[in-house]
């Protein structure tokens, strides 16, 4: 087959397109280009979208013997996942970028023009299993992406290639090491990629401007304090919310809930934030259609952790989730992924919680 490798400068990538040409693929590597002012990006090599990376992708390449390219996604990149970004925050949402990113720039735009140029899979280092095209965990569970990957429908799974999820992560490190891949002991990115600083309040506040509104007592309404926007804050945050004192039991308050019409900001104990009831749109589904009207599974709601047993209801374009034990920070603009066993079913996004 004819490979187009996404290499993004990190051994992961580097592994995977290493890994496509001993299979005997004829395998191109290219780099996403995703900042629209490349001075902004950090430096130091610590993973994703360093200044560094564009040049360690380049010598990957070299060292596999295949052709690489820089690709210019950063107009795209800006509009289909930095503004999303911020508009959802701005909304009192919690969306994840990684997930938009894999969704509309990795196997969207970039698929799109790898099939138009006569290429026949996508290639990245995500930590999944492609099983005959059942989309599964990886298998290293520490290091796990096949969360961020739920968003992924049949077309788009059935032009991918993850050839790294079969393998835990030290291993793949030492893999590279072998091959001579400089990138062997290259820090895992763990930061937003567009948020160079490392601070999202910031940067949502840079672009969204001050707001100001109210910090208030979920189950009194007493006013407790004020904010510069609802940005700031996200279901389930602890720290940061700028309180004078504590609650009256002496336990920790936490955001129980964002209203961006009227700026308010809710805290409560840990225990307002239990979520039993999901409401969510705009599925995917990997197999093309879901199981079946209603189903059990597992559904998780953040990249790592937030699992609980539940049973799905689908109607169109809405799916309302009865889970089988409360979850905690579950909220609006993050996904739901559904999962029997170490199968990915699908996803949709988290539009409403009950208790």
């Amino acid at each position: 087959m004819r490979v187009l490798a996404a290499m993004s400068g990190g051994v992961d990538s580097a592994v995977a397109a290493a890994r496509a040409v001993a299979a005997g693929h004829d395998v191109v590597g290219v780099h996403l280009a995703l900042s629209e002012v490349p001075a902004t990006l950090r430096t130091g090599a610590r993973g994703c979208c360093s200044k560094e990376d564009a040049g360690d992708a380049r010598r990957a390449a070299d060292v596999l013997g295949i052709p690489f390219y820089v690709w210019d996604f950063a107009a795209r990149f800006a509009e289909d996942v930095v503004e999303e970004f911020v508009a959802a925050y701005a909304a009192g949402q919690t969306p994840n970028p990684c997930l938009a990113c894999n969704q509309k720039i990795k196997f969207a735009a970039l698929l799109d023009k790898a099939l138009a140029l006569g290429f026949d899979a996508v290639c990245t280092g995500h930590y999944a299993r492609l099983q005959d095209g059942v989309l599964r965990r990886a298998v290293d569970p520490d290091k796990d992406q096949s969360y961020v990957l739920a968003v992924l429908g049949r077309e788009q799974l059935a032009h991918a290639m993850f050839p790294i999820g079969d393998t835990p992560k030290p291993q793949v490190r030492a893999e590279a090491a072998r091959l001579g891949l400089r990138v062997a002991d290259k820090p895992d990115s763990h930061d937003i990629c567009f948020v160079p600083s490392g601070d999202t309040r910031r940067f949502l506040t840079a672009r969204i401007g001050v707001r100001p509104g109210a910090i208030v007592d979920a189950t009194t309404g007493e006013r407790l304090g004020e904010h510069d926007g609802v940005h700031g804050f996200t279901v389930g945050q602890r720290r940061g919310l700028g309180l004078t004192r504590p609650a009256p039991d002496g336990r920790p308050r936490y955001v129980t809930a964002i209203e961006p019409e009227t700026g308010t900001v809710r805290v409560g104990p840990a225990t307002a934030l239990d979520v039993r009831t999901i409401d969510a749109t705009a599925p995917v589904w990997t197999s093309g259609e879901p199981p079946a009207a209603t189903f059990d599974c597992t559904v998780q709601v953040r990249a790592h952790g937030g699992l609980a047993p539940a049973t799905v209801h689908v109607a169109g374009d809405a799916v309302a989730i009865e889970l089988g034990e409360p979850l905690r920070g579950v909220a609006p603009g993050q996904a739901a992924a559904f999962y029997r066993g170490d199968v990915v079913l699908g996803s949709a996004r988290i539009t409403a919680t009950g208790a």
